[in-house]
């Protein structure tokens, strides 16, 4: 996954050295899901291989590296999974939904734009 331009200086310097090492040492080219994903389509451990073709797909794999817990100074190895595109994206829709409505959210108030809240029933204790 390319890395957002508001990220790179959350990245330690070394990190393309690290991804290769996950993607080429560890996982030797080849996805490291074993569901985490959430798909359900792979039984066991993700069968895409990179710059092969996808199953179900046939779309060209890229492997990336995921970040289990989303943060991208947290590089210990076991934080980090080799992850085809389709696992990764599946991985991270959850945290890509949160901060995608962060975004909007803060984009709104830069804009002026005053959120709305319901006060509180003046008849409760």
């Amino acid at each position: 996954m390319p890395i957002r331009p508001e990220n790179r200086a959350r990245y330690p310097k070394d990190w393309p050295a690290i991804s290769l090492r996950i993607r080429t040492e560890r996982a030797a080219g080849r996805c490291e899901c074993v569901g985490e994903c959430g798909r359900g389509t792979h039984p066991g451990r993700c069968p895409n291989v990179n710059r092969g073709r996808a199953y179900g797909t046939g779309s060209l794999v890229i492997l990336t590296v995921a970040h289990l817990d989303h943060t991208p100074e947290n590089c210990d190895p076991a934080n980090l999974r080799a992850m085809c595109q389709g696992c990764h994206l599946h991985y991270d829709r959850e945290h890509h939904r949160q901060t995608a409505a962060a975004t909007r959210r803060a984009a709104r108030e830069a804009a002026g734009q005053l959120a709305f809240t319901v006060p509180a029933d003046p008849r409760s204790p």
